[in-house]
């Protein structure tokens, strides 16, 4: 139970920034490392929960990496 409200929190942190870029465009001060680096690690995690089959794990940093990837994608894309 507490991973699962660990996972909502951690995952819905990401929520308002996404919002904030897909609606002004505006990712200047997002650092592109800091994401490449949060996509890379929450991919490694999404890969340990699916080999561990921990569903926490797995739900968590699969709307995590959606949410930071869209965010990656848009750094890239809006420079």
């Amino acid at each position: 139970m507490v991973g699962f409200i660990a996972a909502c929190l951690t995952t819905c942190g990401l929520i308002p920034q996404v919002i904030k870029v897909l609606k002004t465009k505006d990712t200047e001060s997002i650092s592109i490392g800091m994401y490449v680096l949060s996509v890379a690690g929450m991919s490694l995690w999404l890969a340990h929960g699916i080999m561990q089959g921990d569903w926490a794990i797995i739900l968590a940093n699969a709307f995590s990496v959606t949410f930071a990837g869209i965010i990656l994608i848009c750094k890239i894309i809006y420079k």
